[in-house]
């Protein structure tokens, strides 16, 4: 890959009714995913539109600005922050590819494009791959243009049957359908296998950990389970559910750590992971870990509980972990009771503060997970007796 097709630049829309602040928020998300693909934003462009134009998103003028930046920086992709329909795709393709600049394509993203892009980077089991290239099969048959090849560079050109040899729309359609039922038919097989595996755990009490992505699930992963998890601070981290066996007092129980949720997650890829969001939607408790520190938590809380109850897990007894404490300034820890009172308010019984990285308060984390793991644990096994490992 060439320096130039490192450089990007970004784009979005504050329509009516959103506020320039949370653009610019949803921006610096933006491009912390272009950072995580590889990709280096040298710019943002922003317009008010009353909605986004039909025909390039963003209307001629600004267009043309973006147009003029790129060409002047030698700029490899362009990225919008929200998803392009096929024609708007064609038609800033064409601009920003005029014919008398072929030696230097410029790469047009839309959000999903971008995310799908960085899921097939870091799915590393057979199950994943396979869901996120359903996924991406599934966004690129309405749009058929040069991003056919795309898939092909990032798959290594196995089993695009030609890929970017095919100049012909029809054949490449036919390619991509024909990929689609075959992935379906694998995934059909993968989910069997995993269903019949959930169902030898259902004598176990399963948690799995939630949250929005880069908030520290695999940070607490590693400590509860004393596993060997991924973590490190690039969004989607981990995209392979991970299953570990804890035990807390004298009380064994399944942990699992899922992909994180998103702002406007693609819908082919929630309907693709359905197999992975099962760990979520079959476990008995749920751990909802929050970047406390981060400065719009409070919005990726509701994205996060948007997504539970729309994969059908909104109903799940939930521990709320308030992560990142040790990021806090002082006078926001002096207020900590109030902060949990807060959250209590809005819904959730149990809610502790902490620092995965630091230790801090891990003991009452553990505390408040085990009273939850025993109360599932004595539906299934009525002749337990237990004992209050956490007495102060």
């Amino acid at each position: 890959m060439s320096s130039i097709s490192k450089t990007s630049v970004l784009v979005a829309l504050i329509i009516p009714g959103e506020r320039q602040e949370d653009t610019h928020e949803y921006l610096d998300e933006l491009a912390f995913l272009a950072e995580t693909a590889g990709l280096v934003s040298l710019e943002q462009f922003i317009q008010k539109l009353p909605h986004p134009d039909v025909r390039t998103f963003v209307g001629k003028g600004k267009l043309e600005e973006v147009k003029k930046f790129v060409f002047a920086n030698n700029v490899g992709s362009v990225i919008f922050d929200e998803d392009l329909s096929p024609s708007q795709l064609r038609n800033i393709e064409r601009e920003m590819n005029p014919a008398d600049r072929e030696e230097s394509k410029v790469r047009i993203y839309d959000r999903s494009l971008l995310i799908l892009d960085i899921f097939l980077m870091r799915a590393k089991t057979a199950q994943a791959r396979t869901q996120v290239e359903l996924a991406m099969n599934q966004y690129l048959l309405p749009r058929l243009t040069r991003m056919w090849t795309h898939l092909e560079r990032q798959r290594g050109g196995t089993g695009t049957r030609g890929g970017a040899g095919e100049k012909e729309i029809e054949t490449d359609r036919r390619v991509i359908k024909h990929e689609i039922t075959k992935l379906k038919d694998e995934l059909e097989k993968i989910d069997k296998q995993r269903k019949t595996q959930r169902q030898s755990r259902s004598s176990v009490v399963r948690a799995s950990l939630v949250g929005y992505t880069n908030v520290g699930k695999s940070t607490l992963m590693n400590l509860l389970s004393k596993a060997d998890v991924k973590a490190e601070n690039k969004l989607f981290a981990t995209v392979d559910a991970t299953v570990r066996k804890v035990v807390i007092g004298d009380i064994p129980f399944l942990l699992s750590d899922t992909v994180g949720f998103i702002r406007k997650l693609p819908h082919h890829l929630i309907e693709s992971f359905k197999s992975t969001l099962d760990e979520v939607r079959e476990s008995d408790i749920l751990i909802h870990v929050v970047d406390i520190a981060h400065p719009f938590h409070n919005n990726q809380i509701e994205v996060v509980t948007k997504t539970l109850a729309e994969i059908g897990a909104g109903n799940i007894s939930t521990i709320l972990v308030l992560n990142k404490m040790d990021l806090l300034k002082e006078e926001e820890l002096v207020n900590k009771e109030e902060m949990k009172r807060y959250y209590r308010q809005h819904g959730y019984d149990n809610v502790v503060l902490i620092s995965a990285s630091s230790m801090e308060n891990i003991s009452e984390l553990k505390a408040i997970l085990f009273e939850e793991v025993r109360k599932k644990h004595v539906k299934i096994y009525p002749n337990y007796k237990a004992t209050n490992y956490f007495a102060e």
